[in-house]
């Protein structure tokens, strides 16, 4: 069973696979379990209703949308995808989690 579920979103799905990988090493040096995957903003809602996401992710990219899955989900954040910072993204992912 996965702890997390941390939902990444870009325009095509396919910028954050890098971030995703950088995640998931991350992820596995802290012994978390935790399913990281990213989805084009088109499956997010798709996703979002087969999933139990914990946390959403939005890149810069698709940034707009914030007020639009803010209307759809509770206390989920934007954060930074320009450094591709897999650790420090998940922190923040996990920090929105608590």
């Amino acid at each position: 069973m996965t702890d997390k579920t941390i939902m990444l979103v870009c325009s095509a799905g396919m910028s954050t696979s890098l971030l995703v990988t950088k995640m998931e090493k991350a992820a596995e040096a802290r012994g978390l379990d935790a399913d990281i995957f990213a989805v084009s903003a088109a499956e997010a809602d798709q996703n979002l209703s087969s999933k139990n996401v914990d946390v959403l992710l939005l890149g810069p990219q698709v940034r707009f949308m914030k007020s639009q899955f803010e209307k759809k989900l509770a206390d989920k954040n934007m954060q930074d995808y320009g450094m591709m910072n897999g650790e420090n993204v998940l922190n923040q992912a996990l920090a929105l989690i608590k």
